[in-house]
């Protein structure tokens, strides 16, 4: 039996096909790759969207807004210095993109208007930090990426 060139081009395509989808149904089908979401509830947190939304508005909002900065003793999250900070609460999510192991939520609790994350509770990299507070029933929320 003889070739010609569009039989060869046929079989070759084929051949390819057959090849990439052995691989992707091989990564699929196996429980060494990670293939899940970013966080474990995702589809619980989507429904959280608009109550996210009005809480940021809040914050947008403030005339003297929260500042989440770094400093040298780690990363400080000011809050606005006219209100009582003893009237505060929330809390911070500390979220590292890299790696969920790392991932830490700190209740706030203020003896300033000032909270302060130590650098000894951080790892070198990009941070993803979330700041859901309340003050006088109204609740807002913050967020930041910094990199330490």
């Amino acid at each position: 039996m003889k070739l010609n060139w569009g039989t060869g081009i046929v079989i070759a395509f084929g051949l390819f096909m057959t090849f990439i989808l052995f691989f992707v149904f091989k990564v699929q089908s196996n429980a060494k790759y990670d293939n899940e979401l970013v966080t474990e509830n995702y589809y619980q947190q989507e429904l959280k969207v608009q109550g996210n939304i009005d809480r940021a508005s809040n914050a947008n909002a403030l005339v003297d807004k929260v500042a989440i900065e770094k400093v040298s003793e780690g990363i400080q999250v000011a809050f606005p210095k006219d209100f009582n900070y003893a009237a505060i609460k929330g809390n911070v999510s500390l979220y590292r993109p890299s790696n969920q192991k790392l991932d830490t939520e700190i209740e706030i609790s203020l003896s300033s208007s000032n909270l302060l994350i130590p650098k000894s509770n951080l790892v070198g990299g990009l941070w993803d930090i979330t700041v859901e507070w309340e003050y006088k029933g109204i609740q807002y929320r913050n967020k930041q990426s910094v990199y330490y």
